[in-house]
């Protein structure tokens, strides 16, 4: 049987020169018409390029694409310090891509990539390097947000990933393997909305391409051919069996209208709001249901006066349904939660000690720092094992 797995597309560059893009699955150090956006300057004092309504869009050739946007693409370089199971501190460095949002410097990449960095580094086109801060993230969304100290940035325009249709062209650019910088792939929109659990456990419903999306790629835009940004690049499928040809020809990317809020939430605010239920919890283990319990996710903690406590759920319940689908993974659930906005209706159908109930969670908005999560090297085990606990509490 074909062994596949989600390979997250960043370049591991420690160790021997030429190595390329090894997969490590699940974590950042892997060996491996138009928009709606015309919110004013006074809402948005960053200046995201957008695109007007107006009949002169053209489309490009793909090295009219490139020759337009290239400079608007960044080479990411990370330092990572890890601690080898020998307990010696080693340092490594980790490459993958990011593009310019703004002319002052904001740069948008995966948070896959610049999970855990020490520094981070951005490198243009013309060579010049910047060190970069981290200005906030989303790890359930994977994307984050840095700022170098600079002006006069070529930034790119934004497009509409609601607006894209299977078959069409699509470009990106990307920093391969950490060591062929600025390379253009091209192929087409395979499919939309492609429902994806990644490694990280993390469930996204992501843009499948066949242009071809290696190591170092993470990060990166994907245009279509009017030059517009319309996804960020992030992940491909592998093979991880040792016995099998890789997997060709399938690559995913975030659709760029999925995340823009959240980017503006980062930029303008330093935070992030989210959906929020007030639970953790984890999937119903294959012991569990040897002992005759249903297949679900079993709620590990209820936060006091959220809205899961006001509808009456408690520890130990075991949500068999949402909205009368059955949910079984962890990352379904979240990805439900995620979709929600204040005010939505989560009817749960719920096993509790023999009885099936059905309980209504009326859905609220809380604010999340954009920093929060970030595992520091100062961080307690008590900390660690908080951020750690599926989907972490604010679901």
């Amino acid at each position: 049987m074909r062994m596949i797995a989600l390979a997250l597309c960043c370049s591991l560059l420690g160790g021997a020169a030429g190595a390329g893009g090894m997969a490590y699955l699940g974590r950042r150090q892997d060996s491996g018409g138009q928009i709606a956006i015309s919110a004013s300057a006074e809402e948005h004092p960053y200046d995201v390029t957008t695109v007007a309504m107006t009949g002169s869009r053209r489309e490009m050739s793909c090295s009219e694409v490139y020759e337009t946007n290239v400079n608007s693409v960044v080479g990411i370089t990370t330092s990572i310090t890890t601690t080898n199971s020998f307990g010696v501190r080693t340092q490594a460095a980790a490459s993958g891509s990011g593009f310019i949002l703004t002319e002052d410097g904001y740069i948008l990449t995966n948070h896959h990539v610049i999970e855990s960095a020490a520094s981070i580094t951005a490198t243009m086109y013309d060579g010049t390097s910047y060190t970069a801060e981290l200005i906030g993230f989303d790890e359930s969304n994977d994307v984050a947000v840095l700022k170098v100290n600079a002006s006069g940035l070529a930034a790119v325009t934004i497009g509409d990933s609601d607006d894209l249709k299977v078959g069409s062209s699509v470009v990106a650019i990307g920093n391969l393997l950490g060591e062929l910088t600025f390379s253009l792939t091209h192929g087409v929109i395979s499919a939309l909305d492609r429902k994806v659990t990644l490694s990280s456990k993390t469930t996204m419903d992501l843009i499948q391409t066949d242009c071809a999306i290696n190591s170092g790629n993470s990060g990166g835009p994907l245009y279509n051919l009017y030059g517009e940004v319309i996804g960020i690049t992030n992940a491909k499928y592998s093979s991880n069996s040792s016995g099998e040809a890789s997997v060709d020809n399938i690559g995913f990317a975030i659709p760029i209208n999925s995340i823009l809020e959240i980017v503006r939430s980062i930029i303008d605010h330093g935070y992030i709001v989210k959906p929020y239920i007030g639970i953790s919890v984890s999937a119903v283990s294959g012991e569990m249901m040897r002992y005759g319990l249903p297949k679900g996710i079993v709620v590990n903690r209820v936060a006091d006066g959220s809205p899961a406590q006001k509808a009456g759920i408690k520890e130990n319940d075991i949500i068999t349904r949402v909205n009368g689908t059955a949910v079984t993974q962890t990352g379904e659930f979240a990805h439900i939660v995620q979709k929600c906005s204040a005010g939505s209706k989560l009817n749960l159908t719920v096993y509790r000690q023999g009885t099936t109930l059905d309980l209504t969670v009326t859905v609220i908005e809380k604010e999340q720092s954009a920093l929060g999560e970030q595992n520091t090297s100062g961080s307690s085990a008590q900390q660690q094992s908080t951020q750690k606990l599926p989907w972490g509490f604010g679901y």
